[in-house]
């Protein structure tokens, strides 16, 4: 299953759904890629991403959203139990120094083979890296609560990937970009990668970059 965003903060488009649903009913080691677009508000995104959880029962579970002014894919390792919001979500809620779920766990980490991955995307030509912070917004809310949601599941393989601007933003913003085919073949191998590796690499993230 993987899920992508709508547009926010005034944008027409959120280059993560338009990725990610590229890919709806792609078939991947004979596991049929399931996408969901989350709204992009605090209140109403957790109980659609779980509600979508329920329904698909997926083998790997990725939450993908925008970072704009970043290059390239970021394989985010660690989601937080905070919400600290520097602009409105599109319900107009701006909650500042919040738990995403009060009295939950403090941080919990991607399950996804990352550095497989980042090595995976490298091989195909396609510009990545590990990321410490999913930041505080919505993305990582939403990365949070799939890791709560999947905690006890050992058979599901679960993590966040942003995606920056597409090349038409990125021109507007004078940041960088990355043109919609490399976004949605870096998931294709990211999901691939996590239904075939077994152990993660467990060498320094520099090594493969």
């Amino acid at each position: 299953m993987l899920t992508g965003f709508a547009p926010f903060a005034g944008e027409k488009l959120n280059p993560s759904w338009e990725a990610v649903r590229a890919l709806d009913g792609r078939v991947v080691e004979d596991h049929r890629i399931v996408t969901v677009e989350l709204p992009c508000e605090f209140d109403a995104s957790t109980p659609a991403l779980w509600h979508a959880l329920r329904r698909a029962e997926p083998r790997v579970a990725i939450g993908v959203g925008l970072a704009g002014g970043r290059e390239g894919i970021s394989l985010e390792r660690v989601a937080i139990n905070l919400i600290d919001a520097r602009i409105p979500d599109n319900a107009g809620a701006q909650p500042v120094d919040l738990p995403v779920l009060r009295g939950g766990t403090s941080a919990f980490f991607s399950t996804l083979p990352i550095k497989a991955s980042l090595l995976a995307l490298h091989e195909a030509g396609l510009a990545a890296h590990i990321s410490q912070t999913a930041g505080t917004y919505v993305c990582n809310q939403v990365f949070y609560a799939l890791m709560h949601a999947l905690r006890r599941c050992r058979n599901t393989r679960a993590g966040f990937v942003h995606v920056p601007w597409l090349p038409e933003q990125a021109a507007a913003h004078g940041q960088p970009g990355m043109p919609l085919g490399q976004m949605t073949r870096a998931l294709e191998v990211i999901v691939y990668t996590a239904l075939t590796t077994r152990t993660d690499l467990r060498i320094a993230a520099g090594a493969v970059s």
